[in-house]
C-alpha cells in the first residue's frame, strides 16, 4: 500500500530518472521505480561471419546447422556449422553455359537440390561428394520445393512437391542409395499433381510449403506472382508414404481456392512461424506487390485456414519500381524485411518499424534472407559477405503493445515475470474498467497494483460505488502480509463499516431480502476468514462498538461466538431472558468459569435444566464453586429449586463420591430442612466411626439440635463417643434406643455399668415399671440387684425382687465356691513346683572332652559354655550371638546394659591396689553384685535352648535374609 512517503521517494526517483528514453518504462502512478542500470541489448543483434569467399557467392541455403553456398560458375562450398574449420568444396563439373538457379535444402540438412538455369536439376547428399543428375526432372526450371518435414530423413526425402517457372506442380521423391541396376538415378518418380495460373495463364510457382496439423489434416501452400492457393485436407492413416496426390483431387469447392491482389512485382515469397520442428506453424507472412499479408493459421476453421488477415503495405520509401523487397522472414513478433540495402524489422502486433539496420555499400547489395528452422538463427548475405542474425527476448516489450491495444490477459501473460510491467498492465486495465463503468472489474485489478491507495479509495467514493470499494478493499486486505499489521486492522475496520451499512440499506428495502440474507453470508464469511483471525481478535472491542452503533445485535453474537467470547454470548442471552439459549451455549463449550459465573441467574429460572447440564459436566465442574449459586436459591426460591439443588448434592454425594466437608455439610442442612426422612438414612450410610465421616459432627449435632431430631443427635453422638449424652439424649425417645448406645463402650465395663444404671434409674424413676427394670438386669450382666435396689421407693415390696434377689445369692455362692476351688488348684501347683526345685537342685549333666559347640563346632571346654537339658551346648559368646537377633528391642537393651555392668565390675576386680579394710567390705558387695549380675545375664540368654525353645519357634516366619540387606545381598549373586 503506498503512502505519502512512497510519493515522496517516487517523485524524487522520477526527477533523478527523468533522462530515461520514452520507450522506458513510466512510473506515473505505480510504487515500483524502474531503473536501467546498463542499456539492453536489441531484440535483433547483427553479426558479421569472418569469412572471405574465394569468389563471388551466388547463392546461398542453411538448414539444421548445415551451410551451402554456390561460388563463382559452378563450385559449391559445404560447411557444417558444427566444425567451421572443416569446409567442404565441391565442383559441380559443368562445361556448358549453365550456371545455377537456386538452391533447395531440406529441413534435415541431408538433401541438397541444385536447379541449373537449363532447367536441369542435380542432388547432393550430406554423405556424398558425388554430385548426381536427377533425369525426371530435366526440362523443368524449379523455382520451389515443398519439402515433408514430418517423414523425410537423412537417407530418403519422402514424397516432396516441386514447383516450376511454369506453374506446375510436381509430386516426387529423392532417394540416397545408389539404386538398382535398372535405376540408378536417386530420383524414385517425378508426376504432375496440380497446375497453377494467374489470368488465365499458367505462373511460376514461387513458393511451396507443406504444414501438417491436428489429426493429420495436411495445408499445402502455393503462391505465385499475385495469388495464394490453399489446399486442405485429410491423409488416410497410414498413406503419408503415398504421397500428396489424393489431397489436390479432394473436393475444393468448399474451400477459397485462391487469395489474389492486384499488384505484380515479378515474384513472391512466403513464411510461417512454427514454435518447434515438425509441430503446427502458428502464423505466416507473405510478402507480395500489395504489401506483406501476415495472420495466424488456425487448423479448426473448416474452410480457410488463414485467421486475423492483415496486410502491411509497404513504407513510401519502397518503391517497386525501384526498390523492391527481396526477402523475408517471420518470428514470433515480427517480420523482418529485407531491402537491397537494408532490413526493417516489422511488430505484427501493431504493424510499427521497431528496427531498421543499414548495411554499408562495402559488402555490396543484398541478396538473400534465409531463416535456420531448426536454430532459429536468421542468415543474410550479399556477394562479398555472410551475416547471422540473433534473436533475444523478442518478447520482451509486446506486453506493452498488447497493453496499448488493450489485449490486457495477453499483456500479463507477457510480462509475468517483470512485476514493474505487470503493474503497469494492471492499472491500465483498472482505468479502462473504470472509465468503461465496469467498477467491480476495476477494483479487482487496482487491487493487484501499487498506486496509491488513497488516491484509488477516493476514486470509488467519488463514483459512489461502494461495491467496487468493498472490492478493492478485499482484495488489497488479502494481498497484505501478516507483518502489516496497522493497514490490515485499518482495512478490516472500514470494511466491516462498509458491511454493516449495506446491511442496514438492504433490511431497510422491500424485496431486497435475498441479497440481504447473501450480503449478510458475506459478511459472516469475512468476520470468520482465518487469515484475519487475529486482527479482529485484537480489536474485537473495536468491531464490538460497530456492531453496537448499527445495532446489529444477531451478527454481534455471531461474532462473539467466532472470537470465542462466550461470556458475552451468554450475557447477551440472558439480558434477553433467553436462558436455554444461554444454557445450550454453556454446554456446548464446557467452560467451567462461565458454568461458575452464570450458574446463580440460570438456576433462579432453569433450575432442571441446569441441574442436568452440571451432572453431565461431571468431574469437569467443582461443586465447592457451584454453592453460592445453589445457597442464594435454595433459601429465596421455589421448592423446584431447592429440590433440583438437593439431587445435585446427592449427585455430588453418592455418584462422584465427593469427599468434600461443605459439600456434606450443605446437603446435611438441606435435608434437614427440606427432606428429614432422608437425614436419618444420610447419617446411617454415612459411616459409625469418625474416619468414615465426611461431613463435621459438630455442625450435624448443631443442625440436628435445633431442628429437635433427637434420634439423629444420638446418632451423632454414638459416633463422638459421647456415650453418656447418647444415652441421656436417647431415653427421652425410646429406652430401647438407649439400650443399645449402652452397650458401644465395649472396652470400658465402668461406663457400660453407669450406662445402664442410667437406663434402670430412669425406668425405675421415670417409668415406674419394675418389670422393665428386672429386663435391664437380665439385658446387662454388670448389673445386680443391690445396684439397682437404692433406685426404687421405700414402700415397694420385697415381693417384686424375691426372684432376683434369690438369683443374685446364688450366683455370689457359686462365685464362692470358684474362688476356693481355685485357691485348692494353686496351693497344690506350688507344691508341686518347690518339689521339682528341689529336685532340679541335685540334677546334673556329664560333657565329653570331645564335645564341640553345637554352633561354631569347636571344642567345648576351650571357653566357658552351657549345657541344656535337651543335651545341646553352646559357647557362652555363641549363644549369646545366635539369642540376641531373636530377643524383644526391651530385652535387648537389658542384656547390654547388663554387660556393661559386668565389665565395670570386672574391671574392679583385677585392680593391682591391695585394697584397704573398708574396700574389703566393698569389695564383697561388689562381688555380690557381679553375681548378681551374671544370673540376670544367664536369665536371660539361658533361660531355654535356642534351637529347642520358643524362640526358635517364634522365629519360624522371619525371613533369611535380612529386607534392609535383600538388595545387597541379591546383586552379590548376580
Amino acid at each position: 500500500m503506498a503512502s505519502i512517503l512512497d510519493q515522496y521517494e517516487d517523485s524524487q526517483n522520477m526527477r533523478q530518472h527523468s533522462r530515461l528514453s520514452a520507450a522506458n518504462i513510466g512510473i506515473t502512478h505505480s510504487g515500483f521505480v524502474n531503473v536501467r542500470l546498463e542499456e539492453e541489448k536489441p531484440i535483433f543483434n547483427k553479426q558479421r561471419i569472418d569469412f572471405t569467399p574465394p569468389e563471388n557467392i551466388n547463392h546461398f541455403s542453411v538448414c539444421n546447422n548445415q551451410l551451402c553456398m554456390s561460388l563463382g560458375k559452378d563450385t559449391l562450398l559445404r560447411i557444417d556449422l558444427g566444425k567451421p574449420d572443416q569446409p567442404n568444396q565441391i565442383e559441380l563439373g559443368r562445361k556448358d553455359d549453365s550456371r545455377v538457379h537456386k538452391l533447395f535444402l531440406d529441413p534435415t540438412g541431408s538433401h541438397l537440390v541444385i536447379s541449373l538455369t537449363t532447367s536441369e536439376c542435380v542432388y547432393l547428399n550430406r554423405n556424398t561428394q558425388k554430385v548426381r543428375s536427377l533425369s525426371r526432372w530435366r526440362g523443368h526450371l524449379i523455382e520451389s520445393i515443398g519439402w515433408n518435414k514430418f517423414i523425410g530423413s537423412e537417407t530418403n526425402t519422402g514424397p516432396i512437391l516441386v514447383g516450376t517457372s511454369h506453374g506446375i506442380i510436381f509430386e516426387a521423391e529423392i532417394s540416397a542409395s545408389e539404386g538398382t541396376i535398372f535405376n540408378t538415378n536417386p530420383d524414385q518418380f517425378f508426376k504432375q499433381v496440380h497446375t497453377l495460373e494467374e489470368d488465365g495463364k499458367p505462373a511460376p510457382v514461387c513458393c511451396l510449403e507443406v504444414e501438417r496439423g491436428l489429426e493429420s489434416k495436411y495445408l499445402i501452400v502455393a503462391t505465385t506472382r499475385k495469388r495464394l492457393f490453399q489446399f486442405v485436407g485429410k491423409l488416410v492413416e497410414g498413406t503419408e508414404q503415398q504421397g500428396f496426390s489424393s489431397l489436390f483431387a479432394q473436393n475444393q469447392d468448399l474451400l477459397p481456392s485462391f487469395q489474389e491482389f492486384p499488384v505484380n512485382m515479378g515474384y513472391s515469397e512466403i513464411t510461417f512461424y512454427t514454435s518447434k520442428l515438425r509441430s503446427c506453424p502458428k502464423s505466416f507472412a507473405w510478402m507480395m506487390g500489395n504489401g506483406v499479408l501476415y495472420g495466424q493459421l488456425d487448423f479448426v476453421r473448416p474452410d480457410s485456414l488463414l485467421s486475423d488477415v492483415q496486410v502491411w503495405e509497404y513504407t513510401p520509401d519502397i518503391d517497386l519500381n525501384l526498390i523492391k523487397p527481396i526477402s523475408i522472414v517471420l518470428t514470433q513478433f515480427h517480420f523482418l524485411l529485407l531491402l537491397p540495402d537494408r532490413v526493417r524489422g516489422i511488430c505484427t502486433l501493431n504493424g510499427q518499424v521497431v528496427h531498421e539496420d543499414v548495411f554499408p555499400e562495402k559488402f555490396g547489395g543484398l541478396k538473400k534472407m534465409i531463416k535456420d528452422p531448426v536454430t532459429g538463427l536468421v542468415w543474410i548475405y550479399t556477394e562479398k559477405a555472410v551475416f547471422r542474425y540473433h534473436i533475444q527476448r523478442e518478447a520482451r516489450d509486446v506486453w506493452q503493445m498488447y497493453m496499448n491495444m488493450n489485449k490486457f490477459d495477453l499483456a500479463k501473460e507477457y510480462c509475468k515475470d517483470r512485476p514493474e510491467c505487470l503493474d503497469m498492465v494492471l492499472a491500465k486495465e483498472a482505468e479502462h474498467c473504470f472509465q468503461n463503468k465496469r467498477y467491480l472489474e476495476s477494483a479487482k485489478c487496482y487491487a493487484l497494483t501499487q498506486n496509491y491507495f488513497e488516491e484509488i479509495a477516493l476514486k470509488f467514493i467519488e463514483a459512489k460505488q461502494e461495491d467496487a470499494l468493498k472490492e478493492f478493499l478485499i482484495k488489497k486486505l488479502n494481498s497484505l502480509k501478516p507483518s502489516e499489521k496497522t493497514q490490515i486492522t485499518l482495512l478490516a475496520t472500514w470494511l466491516t463499516e462498509l458491511y454493516l451499512n449495506r446491511l442496514g440499506q438492504l433490511e431497510a428495502e422491500d424485496g431486497k431480502q435475498h441479497v440481504f440474507q447473501e450480503t449478510r453470508e458475506e459478511f459472516r464469511s469475512f468476520l470468520k476468514s482465518p487469515k484475519h483471525k487475529d486482527c479482529f481478535y485484537n480489536n474485537r472491542n473495536t468491531i464490538y462498538d460497530l456492531l453496537a452503533s448499527h445495532g446489529d445485535v444477531e451478527n454481534m453474537v455471531y461474532f462473539s461466538v467466532i472470537m470465542q467470547d462466550y461470556e458475552r454470548v451468554i450475557s447477551h442471552y440472558c439480558q434477553h431472558d433467553d436462558y436455554s439459549a444461554a444454557l445450550e451455549v454453556l454446554s456446548k463449550h464446557c467452560d467451567d468459569r462461565l458454568f461458575y459465573k452464570f450458574s446463580p441467574v440460570l438456576m433462579q429460572h432453569i433450575p432442571k435444566m441446569v441441574v442436568d447440564a452440571w451432572i453431565k459436566m461431571g468431574q469437569r465442574l467443582d461443586p465447592k464453586n457451584l454453592i453460592p449459586a445453589l445457597v442464594n436459591y435454595s433459601q429465596m426460591g421455589s421448592m423446584q429449586q431447592i429440590n433440583e439443588t438437593i439431587r445435585y448434592m446427592e449427585f455430588c454425594v453418592y455418584q462422584m463420591d465427593v469427599q468434600d466437608e461443605a459439600i456434606h455439610n450443605y446437603l446435611l442442612s438441606l435435608y434437614a430442612k427440606h427432606k428429614p426422612d432422608a437425614l436419618l438414612w444420610y447419617l446411617e450410610q454415612a459411616g459409625t466411626h469418625a474416619s468414615d465421616i465426611h461431613y463435621d459432627l459438630k455442625y450435624a449435632l448443631r443442625l440436628c439440635s435445633e431442628h429437635g431430631y433427637h434420634q439423629a443427635c444420638v446418632l451423632v453422638y454414638k459416633i463422638m463417643e459421647l456415650y453418656e449424652e447418647a444415652v441421656d439424649l436417647a431415653l427421652q425417645v425410646d429406652v430401647d434406643l438407649a439400650k443399645s448406645c449402652a452397650d458401644l463402650p465395649e472396652d470400658d465395663e465402668e461406663l457400660r455399668k453407669k450406662l445402664w444404671l442410667k437406663i434402670a434409674r430412669h425406668v425405675v424413676q421415670e417409668e415406674k415399671d419394675v418389670k422393665k427394670a428386672m429386663n435391664c438386669l437380665s439385658s446387662c450382666n454388670l448389673l445386680k440387684i443391690e445396684d439397682i435396689l437404692p433406685f426404687f421407693p421405700d414402700f415397694v415390696t420385697i415381693d417384686h425382687f424375691k426372684e432376683a434377689i434369690c438369683n443374685s445369692l446364688e450366683e455370689y455362692n457359686k462365685h464362692i465356691q470358684e474362688l476356693k476351688q481355685e485357691m485348692d488348684e494353686a496351693t497344690e501347683s506350688a507344691k508341686r513346683i518347690r518339689e521339682d526345685i528341689q529336685e532340679m537342685r541335685n540334677k546334673y549333666g556329664v560333657v565329653d572332652s570331645q564335645e564341640k559347640c553345637a554352633t561354631c563346632d569347636f571344642p567345648l571346654l576351650n571357653r566357658p559354655f552351657y549345657l541344656f537339658l535337651c543335651g545341646h551346648m553352646f559357647h557362652n559368646d555363641c549363644l549369646l550371638q545366635e539369642v540376641i537377633p531373636n530377643l524383644t528391642s526391651y530385652k535387648q537393651n537389658k542384656l547390654e546394659e547388663l554387660q556393661k555392668k559386668l565389665a565395670a565390675t570386672t574391671q574392679t576386680t583385677k585392680s593391682r591396689h591391695r585394697p584397704k579394710e573398708e574396700d574389703t567390705v566393698s569389695l564383697g558387695k561388689g562381688q555380690g553384685n557381679r553375681e548378681q549380675i551374671k544370673s540376670d545375664i544367664d536369665d536371660i540368654i539361658g533361660s531355654e535352648c535356642v534351637y529347642c525353645g520358643e524362640l526358635m519357634i517364634k522365629s519360624i516366619d522371619k525371613p533369611f535374609i535380612d529386607p534392609s540387606n535383600f538388595d545387597q545381598e541379591m546383586s552379590s549373586w548376580l
